[in-house]
C-alpha cells in the first residue's frame, strides 16, 4: 500500500520527533511541522509511518492509495 498525502493537523507542539525520523519529508517551522513539497512520499513511507504512530499529539495524518 502505498501513501497518497500527508499532512500535519492544527495541534503540532513542535516537539521534533517527525524531523528526526524523516528528515527528508519532515520540516519543523517555528510553531508547527510541514510536509516538504515536491517529497516522493512512497520512498519513504516505513519512516513517515513511524513518525506518525510516534507523534505524541498524533497530527500527522496519512491518506492511503
Amino acid at each position: 500500500m502505498g501513501i497518497k498525502k500527508v499532512w500535519i493537523e492544527d495541534g503540532c507542539t513542535v516537539c521534533n520527533l517527525c524531523e528526526d525520523t524523516c528528515p527528508e519529508v519532515f520540516e519543523m517551522t517555528d510553531d508547527t511541522c510541514i510536509v516538504k513539497e515536491g517529497v516522493d512520499l512512497n520512498a519513504h513511507e516505513d519512516e513517515i509511518r513511524e513518525a506518525a504512530e510516534g507523534c505524541p499529539v498524533e497530527v500527522i495524518m496519512i491518506e492511503d492509495d
